[in-house]
């Protein structure tokens, strides 16, 4: 059993970039070097207690900040004050091209109660001795796909044309229905369109040629590994 706390009077800062650790330093007597990628700390930032985690939903090294709200303010301006105008404010839109970029899936879109962890490429999330004993959760289902293969895979795109976007219908070179985009758009990083979503197993394999389409027009293609840009 997990109890949880309702934080109603936190505020709750997501920060990331190569600056992220250089930056926050100098608000926080605690080493950050020393506190490793999914670790969590209670620890005093610019004269505020706070929980932080080195966690995040972008690809990027970095921190998600729950401060008290009355204080939170003052922390995001002691940030970009100590960044020098390095770092700057940013919205939802950068958030989900980058983790897009990354691979990472949007709950909801990406992935859901009937996409299994196979399917989604999320393999390594079933540890080895939970694989061995079974009894979890979807075990029949998860440990046959494990021993013969899922039936779609999720796989990333770089496209032509516009933007794909959810729903839109994946073919094969000779317009076959092979698959469906669940996250698509513009990467600023790249300057290309990329996305992500789910194909038939064994056309799945970086490099095959597709047409997604989208409002009834064929646009070329290319399936890629999730991760289409490391951070």
């Amino acid at each position: 059993m997990c109890r949880g706390t309702f934080m109603t009077r936190e505020l709750y800062l997501l920060y990331r970039g190569p600056l992220a650790a250089p930056v926050l330093q100098h608000l926080t007597k605690d080493d950050l070097s020393k506190l490793y990628f999914g670790e969590f700390r209670v620890l005093d930032i610019n004269g505020s207690q706070c929980f932080l985690t080195r966690t995040g939903y972008t690809g990027e090294d970095g921190f998600e900040i729950s401060v008290p709200s009355e204080h939170g303010v003052d922390l995001a301006k002691a940030i970009l004050e100590k960044s020098e105008g390095k770092i700057r404010l940013t919205g939802l839109g950068a958030r989900d091209s980058l983790r897009l970029e990354a691979g990472l899936c949007l709950y909801g879109n990406d992935m859901e109660q009937h996409i299994t962890p196979i399917e989604a490429g999320l393999t390594w999330a079933i540890g080895k001795r939970r694989r061995a004993e079974g009894g979890f959760l979807g075990a029949d289902v998860i440990l046959k796909q494990l021993a013969d293969g899922p039936s779609i895979r999720r796989v990333g795109f770089i496209s032509s044309g516009p933007p794909a976007r959810s729903h839109s219908e994946i073919q094969d070179e000779g317009g076959n229905n092979i698959g469906e985009v669940t996250s698509g758009g513009f990467s600023p990083c790249l300057k290309k369109n990329i996305a992500m979503g789910y194909v038939k197993s064994g056309l799945h394999k970086a490099g095959t040629k597709v047409k997604i389409i989208i409002r009834g027009k064929a646009n070329e293609g290319v399936c890629h590994k999730n991760a289409i840009r490391t951070h």
